[in-house]
């Protein structure tokens, strides 16, 4: 359409462009026409037309119009590596400040507002029932009480037998004897199974501190042995043992004694009976071996605090020299009414049993010398040894069971080896043993394994062999090893797992009665446990020997909780008898309780942030780690 030379068109051409395309006309212009429509006729032509009129422009104004639009550069900011606008710096700057302040408030928040955290864990039932079994300890303590906040549960229990061993008799040592634990439900303190139950005790801690310390117990624990422990390091001299207190308080003989009298623990100083002296042994291998293996495994729970742990480890020492020094049981050396009481057996359980811990605790290989030579009278297939049972008076199994630990998780090897493995033999045996297929043991229709039918108690020792079957499948696990072997069979490990809740179970209330059998635990539980300071009032009296009678015939619940303790339990038909005069099966000990102690801490199932079941390498520290000797030299030969 356009056939003259291409120009560029001036600012008059450009305004007939924009006001022709305003007034909606044809925008093709000629540009050869000889006269062009001026900006006043477009104005008119507006006006006529009725649009708005506009001002007139000059050229200058014009042309200011059609100059490009220059944008104006905003100030810029220079941060050394870039630059950036002012504005953008300042937006920078608030959200930086904003980012501070709502970090600052919310550590005010967290440091001093109230908490709102994850709740922890509920715990599992055995826990639940460890609090309370540890609480028996704190009730049977004799001594001056500390005042303290677990103390202050058991208002009824105060300060008693602070004049213990004090009392003149004619062959009794007059010395300061005041601490240590009650026995069971009487007010005699026992040397033997007292020193078992701290030897238990610190088993447990030793092996499951993690558990201790998830579920909140672990202090608790470490006072409960302290306690024990002391009391027990008054009972001989300890640079040249000559003779061992045993005894505190008369079982027998003339009356009144401390099994005929029915008094509060508080009431023993009032009324200043003879009864509460001492009576001293001048020899007994079972006594002394089993307080050297209380204090050599104290001595471990209490490596952070050396010099009380090795005060331990040399009284054990001077212990285990008079254990070896005359061979023979201290039953022989009690007064004839006081034999009666104990049935302790044979000695070299006891000699094997304080010799392997003797050595956890020094690392000394005599002492692992003393444990394995005695293979063949240390044999649980040897007449005299009651097969599987572990007690107070039976410590074979338990000592082969921490020299198996000892063969698979260290293996000392030459020139132990070889006895090693018998005991990790018998061990194995009397775990496969342990499991209901095998039928080696007659159980009860509710499920209790029965050990000896003609035993007086069974709950204790099947609980007691629940901790062992326990700690063999955490020892297998820590060492790898996958599978139990009983003779052609395997299984799994966790089959000593299922045995042990079994009768742990039994324990809590899962029998015919649905009785538990742990006093406090459950909705159901013995009202009458036969015990002198739960069953008489704190009614601010004192009851004499005699007078506490009424207390111990009448048919009525004790009027304070035996918070936590374990009973002698059911007979072989599962019957169970709730009354005070029951001393068979409704009367507690502290050595019944150590064993539920470790069986229930084995099973808990409390968070302990490992893996480990068992802490697998604590128990071994005073140990030196095996290195093999070197090879000799080689000599060349010559012809």
């Amino acid at each position: 359409m356009f056939n003259q030379q291409y120009r560029r068109p001036g600012s008059m051409e450009m305004s007939r462009k924009y006001w022709g395309s305003s007034l909606g006309t044809s925008t093709d212009f000629d540009y050869d026409e000889p006269s062009v429509q001026s900006l006043c006729d477009l104005e008119r032509t507006r006006s006529l037309e009725g649009a708005v009129p506009r001002p007139m422009l000059d050229e200058t104004q014009q042309s200011w119009l059609l100059e490009p639009k220059v944008e104006k550069k905003e100030p810029t900011v220079d941060l050394g590596c870039v630059s950036v606008t002012r504005r953008f710096f300042r937006w920078m700057n608030c959200i930086f400040w904003g980012i501070v302040v709502i970090i600052a408030l919310a550590l005010i928040i967290w440091k001093f507002g109230p908490k709102h955290g994850h709740s922890p864990p509920k715990p599992d039932n055995y826990t639940i029932a460890l609090s309370k079994a540890l609480s028996f300890f704190d009730i049977q303590k004799s001594g001056a009480l500390p005042v303290n906040d677990r103390q202050r549960r058991f208002k009824w229990r105060r300060s008693s037998a602070l004049l213990d061993g004090q009392a003149a008799q004619p062959g009794s040592p007059a010395v300061k004897l005041a601490g240590g634990f009650y026995d069971g439900g009487n007010t005699i303190k026992f040397g033997f199974p007292g020193a078992y139950a701290m030897t238990m005790l610190s088993w447990s801690v030793i092996e499951y501190k993690a558990k201790f310390e998830a579920s909140g117990e672990f202090d608790h624990a470490r006072e409960l042995i302290k306690w024990g422990t002391d009391y027990i390091l008054k009972t001989f001299n300890n640079t040249e043992v000559d003779k061992i207190i045993c005894q505190v308080g008369i079982g027998g003989g003339p009356r009144p004694n401390d099994l005929y009298c029915w008094e509060r623990p508080e009431d023993l100083d009032f009324f200043k009976d003879t009864r509460r002296s001492a009576i001293s042994v001048n020899s007994g291998s079972d006594l002394a071996a089993e307080m050297a293996a209380a204090l050599s495994a104290a001595s471990i729970v209490f490596r952070d605090d050396p010099k009380y742990s090795q005060g331990l480890v040399n009284a054990a020492k001077a212990l285990y020299a008079f254990a070896k020094l005359k061979p023979g049981s201290f039953v022989q050396n009690l007064p004839g009414p006081e034999r009666a009481i104990y049935n302790a057996t044979s000695f070299n359980d006891e000699l094997i049993w304080g010799s392997t811990w003797l050595y956890f605790a020094t690392g000394n290989t005599t002492y692992l010398g003393d444990a394995t030579i005695r293979s063949i009278e240390n044999s649980n297939r040897k007449r005299g040894y009651t097969f599987g049972v572990f007690d107070w008076d039976n410590k074979l199994v338990g000592a082969q069971l921490l020299l198996t630990r000892l063969r698979i998780l260290q293996g000392p090897g030459y020139p132990y080896e070889q006895t090693l493995k018998q005991y990790n033999n018998e061990t194995n045996l009397v775990m496969c043993a342990y499991l209901p297929q095998f039928r080696t043991w007659n159980r009860t229709k509710g499920g209790m394994i029965l050990f000896n039918p003609n035993a007086t108690q069974h709950l204790p020792t099947a609980v007691n062999a629940a901790f062992l079957a326990t700690l063999y499948a955490d020892y297998l696990k820590a060492a790898d090893v996958p599978v139990l072997e009983c003779g052609p069979n395997w299984y799994s490990p966790e089959v000593l797992r299922n045995f042990s809740r079994s009768q742990v179970d039994y324990a809590l209330g899962k029998n015919p009665l649905k009785t538990s059998y742990v006093v406090g635990y459950s909705e159901k539980y013995p009202l009458q446990p036969r015990h002198r300071a739960a069953s008489i009032p704190d009614d601010g009296k004192s009851y004499s020997c005699e007078q506490g009678w009424q207390w111990r015939d009448r048919n009525f619940p004790n009027p304070h909780v035996l918070q936590g303790a374990l009973v002698g339990g059911p007979d072989i038909l599962d019957r169970f008898t709730d009354l005070r005069k029951n001393y068979i099966q409704n009367e507690p000990t502290i050595a019944n309780n150590a064993g539920l102690v470790g069986a229930l801490v084995a099973l808990s199932t409390m968070p302990t942030g490992t893996q480990e079941h068992i802490d697998p390498h604590s128990i071994f520290s005073a140990i030196p780690v095996y290195v093999p000797s070197p090879p000799p030299p080689v000599v060349p030969w010559e012809p």
